[in-house]
């Protein structure tokens, strides 16, 4: 039996940057406001273990629309976020001479048709032009995961109206009239409780667990596809204020982590590890992890199933675009849940969609993106 009712405007499921945003955001406009986050802490998942990059359109040649919108964000996250992004490093995008799906000349008039900056490099000394058909200067930025985690859980403790909750799970929901009533269950090692909650909207904004909340609300699933990606850090003299993206296809990618000092190293042939074309992310490893279910998965980043690192490959593989001097230091790896519409598989795109899945009472989920977009639920959510 519940112990207690509580009443609230907005039900936010997901702790990550777009539920954090959008609990901010619902709580300015006067609404009383549940975030509910099923970790001990908020943006431990996809919104730290990433590349940090503020996209402003390049990484999606072939996908016009997600290079637009991540373009049409940049400015207003960059404003609004300016102390936790490095501005001061140089951005290079490559073509591989090999098996890239995008050549130079169709890179440049991508470029020159959503109006972003694209100046041919002829003869960089950091770069091995025997494996790159052509390297470009560009415009980019990357942010710091980790500060930009902690000035939002600084913001939403102090917003008056939200009232956050970690370690607590959704075990249950009825749409009664105009309202949900959703039940909830702590979890250790808090003292395990349960609670209800009434709301008048709820915005699923879990990402990875999108469907496993759908289900529990009763509303249609989204088509989705799952990875375990890794995230490898290393560090480098020479390329400190340096990054390279190789592009278009089975290559790689090495910038600044944010403000760390490190640079992230992603590669689409072995950052991901695992794959789920399931509507829950579903992978063997559960089989041996009891308390990580594919409805309600755990961290996977100090996971003892989680997989043997691929980060020599990786290292492996950026060093081919590299000038033989170049040093690159492994650090570590970070993995996590990498999730995408299966729509979205062929060009790659990732685009931020918000479907209204229930009008009435109201339920958004919101499948995230890139963090440029976490301004998007402003523009269907009924204030």
């Amino acid at each position: 039996m519940a112990s207690s009712t509580e009443n609230y405007d907005f039900l936010i499921i997901g702790g990550g940057i777009f539920g954090a945003y959008a609990a901010l955001y619902a709580a300015g406009r006067g609404a009383r406001v549940l975030l509910v986050e099923k970790e001990a802490e908020l943006m431990k998942k996809a919104s730290t273990v990433n590349q940090a990059r503020l996209h402003s359109g390049y990484h999606y040649p072939r996908s016009v629309a997600t290079a637009r919108m991540s373009d049409e964000n940049k400015a207003r996250f960059t404003r609004d976020h300016q102390p936790f992004i490095l501005f001061s490093f140089d951005k290079y995008y490559a073509i591989d001479r090999f098996g890239s799906l995008t050549d130079a000349q169709q890179f440049e008039r991508f470029c020159r048709y959503i109006n972003i900056r694209c100046d041919r490099a002829l003869n960089h000394p950091l770069f091995n032009y025997h494996r790159l058909e052509a390297v470009y200067l560009t415009t980019e930025y990357t942010f710091d995961p980790v500060l930009i985690a902690q000035y939002y859980r600084e913001r939403l403790a102090a917003t008056p109206g939200i009232t956050l909750r970690t370690l607590t799970e959704i075990t249950g929901a009825e749409a009664e009239a105009d309202h949900w009533r959703v039940r909830l269950r702590s979890l250790p090692p808090h003292s395990q409780s349960n609670f209800e909650a009434t709301a008048g909207q709820v915005i699923n904004a879990t990402y990875a667990g999108s469907n496993g909340v759908n289900r529990l609300f009763g509303v249609p699933e989204i088509s989705l596809m799952h990875e375990i990606s890794e995230m490898a850090f290393v560090s480098s003299p020479q390329l400190a204020n340096t990054g390279l993206t190789v592009m278009d296809g089975p290559f790689a990618s090495l910038m600044p982590y944010g403000k760390s000092g490190l640079l992230s190293l992603s590669s689409v042939a072995y950052t991901h590890h695992k794959v789920s074309y399931d509507a829950l992310p579903t992978f063997d490893c559960q089989q041996r992890r009891p308390d990580c279910r594919p409805d309600f998965t755990a961290i996977c980043n100090h996971c003892a199933e989680r997989p043997a690192s691929n980060y020599p490959k990786m290292l492996a593989q950026i060093r081919q675009y590299l000038s033989e001097d170049v040093q690159l230091h492994y650090f570590t790896s970070m993995f996590t849940i990498k999730s995408k519409l299966q729509a979205n598989y062929i060009d790659d795109g990732r685009p931020t969609e918000i479907a209204i899945l229930r009008d009435n009472p109201r339920f958004y989920c919101i499948f995230a993106g890139k963090i440029n977009s976490i301004y998007e639920i402003e523009r269907v959510a009924a204030w």
